[in-house]
């Protein structure tokens, strides 16, 4: 493997992991939550994940396994790596606890609420518990985005763009109810930002494991579950976070967008 895709991999990974800290910021330092700007960003995100892995992750994963395995057994490895990759997150999904959720939609607003009836202790716990479910989430989307980047720079910066987006709304997440539970900024940012390291922590474990390992075969196995993970956090979270903070129009809007940017951008790199 090329050291300088490497860097940049782990520079995505890292950049698209962090940006939970921009999700905390948005909640200290504005008055309201554009939703209508939340809802099409998230739309446009899963756009974004939803066209790169059916067309070209999904596309170049069975170009691998068919060149390596032969017509129909590269056929049928590329579709169970797929799916393998969907029954992966969605397992790692069902082990999160729905109240503790990161996907649950908070607003900036959620800060300014009366404190008098906050039962602080409830609170710590469920910003300290989103921000593990957040960092078990994440962990898969680092191996993504870093395996993606290594192979396709072009593809890791799209995918990493569109992961970041959708770390905002998680940062809130963390950071609302931590600040609320202990009124100190710092902690709250400080978890929020934390919270989203699982990503490159996740990236160098999954370069460690398979560095010595990799070939055509582990790499279309990986690229195919990726495709997987991430067209399955696009209509499991993205979506239905996004229709949650606007109007439901809006998120589909930014979901063709998404798809239109994706499409030129690769078409442009031909």
């Amino acid at each position: 493997m090329d050291i300088h895709n490497i860097i940049v991999a782990f520079g995505l990974t890292l950049f698209a992991g962090l940006s939970t800290g921009i999700g905390s910021v948005l909640a200290f330092f504005t008055k309201k939550t554009n939703t209508k700007f939340l809802s099409v960003a998230l739309g446009f995100s899963a756009g974004v994940m939803i066209y790169v892995s059916m067309i070209e992750i999904f596309f170049k994963a069975k170009v691998s396994l068919v060149e390596s395995l032969g017509v129909t057994a590269g056929s049928w490895a590329t579709v169970g790596a797929f799916f393998g990759g969907i029954f992966l997150i969605a397992a790692i999904d069902k082990f999160v606890p729905s109240v503790e959720n990161p996907h649950e939609t908070r607003r900036v607003e959620d800060i300014n609420k009366s404190k008098s009836s906050v039962d602080r202790g409830k609170l710590m716990r469920m910003g300290t518990f989103t921000a593990l479910a957040i960092a078990i989430h994440n962990f898969p989307e680092g191996l993504a985005t870093f395996t993606s980047a290594i192979k396709d720079p072009s593809l890791g910066i799209a995918i990493a763009v569109a992961i970041a987006i959708h770390n905002v709304p998680e940062g809130i997440a963390v950071a609302i109810p931590i600040y609320y539970a202990t009124d100190d900024k710092k902690k709250a940012f400080k978890l929020s930002f934390l919270s989203g390291l699982s990503e490159p922590v996740g990236a160098i474990i999954g370069y460690l494991i398979l560095f010595k390992f990799f070939n055509d075969v582990v790499f279309g196995v990986l690229f195919a579950s990726v495709a997987g993970i991430m067209v399955f956090i696009s209509l499991d979270e993205l979506l239905p976070t996004a229709r949650e903070y606007g109007e439901a129009h809006l998120s589909i809007y930014g979901l063709v967008a998404g798809m239109m940017v994706m499409a030129v951008s690769l078409l442009l790199f031909i």
